[in-house]
């Protein structure tokens, strides 16, 4: 079974078409997986994503994405995802930046780009010029950095937590309080050289598991009778001194009945 999603038409010619479009403004074209890439002059985007949505008919911007590779000079790729619902058709659009230089903003072509510039400035740090709203958007008030970016720590700089004592949420630099932090990925079982938490009571022991010892031999019966080893007879003489201590009782009628004695079957 298929899947329900439209399948994207492949159109013929559809790359020279829009490298003509956009002439001297081209910088690079990849067609690569059945994908279309174009990358423009940065200053030039507003005038290409206008004769993009004009003449071939990419009339909606469906996303902003940045991506980030710190060892190129202009380190940021933004790139602008571009549908034709009348042609059914997608491409791609990028340009390059770093952390200074800002990049056109669209949202006079289309409005929906002001959130999505605000994500990408917001975890990129990419400035777009001419966005009257370029506010962080994903992250909290006060948040330091770009989440995004290769170079920004994955503990973060700062973390949160509810205070019991303020009754509130506060702020306060990362602390890495665990104590065992750094990993050599050696076995226990192959004979660690360091001595684990524990390990300090097995003194004298060779590396490794320790291995379980032999049970005990049990030690052979010797004696032939009872007299020999005495035992019971604690227990017997002191129930016979409780026996003899006791006074003698009565019998009853009940006892009568189950066949006791009586004083003219002893005569």
């Amino acid at each position: 079974m298929g899947h329900s999603a439209p399948k994207i038409a492949t159109i013929e010619g559809i790359t020279q078409e829009i490298e003509a479009i956009l002439g001297s403004m081209l910088v690079e074209t990849v067609d690569h997986a059945d994908e279309l890439s174009f990358t423009v002059l940065r200053d030039a985007l507003p005038q290409a994503m206008t004769l993009l949505r004009d003449r071939a008919q990419y009339q909606q911007l469906m996303e902003i994405a940045g991506v980030d590779y710190p060892d190129r000079p202009e380190r940021f790729e933004v790139a602008y995802h571009l549908l034709s619902v009348t042609r059914n058709h997608r491409i791609r659009v990028k340009v390059s930046t770093d952390e200074d230089l800002p990049v056109p903003t669209v949202t006079h072509i289309w409005p929906v780009a002001g959130w999505l510039e605000r994500e990408v400035f917001d975890m990129y740090g990419v400035v777009f010029e001419g966005n009257t709203d370029l506010r962080r958007i994903l992250t909290d008030y006060g948040f330091k950095g770009h989440p995004q970016r290769k170079d920004f720590p994955l503990t973060g700089y700062v973390e949160l937590r509810y205070s019991e004592e303020d009754k509130r949420v506060v702020y306060e630099p990362v602390k890495l309080a665990q104590d065992f932090r750094s990993f050599d990925f050696m076995s226990p079982w192959e004979g660690a050289e360091y001595i684990l938490p524990g390990d300090e009571k097995a003194k004298g022991e060779a590396p490794g598991a320790p291995t379980p010892s032999a049970p005990a031999a049990s030690t052979p019966k010797t004696t032939e009778k009872k007299a020999d080893t005495g035992a019971g007879e604690a227990a017997n003489k002191a129930s016979q001194v409780k026996s003899a201590d006791a006074p003698a009782k009565p019998a009853s009628a009940t006892d009568e009945g189950k066949g006791a004695a009586k004083p003219e079957d002893k005569a």
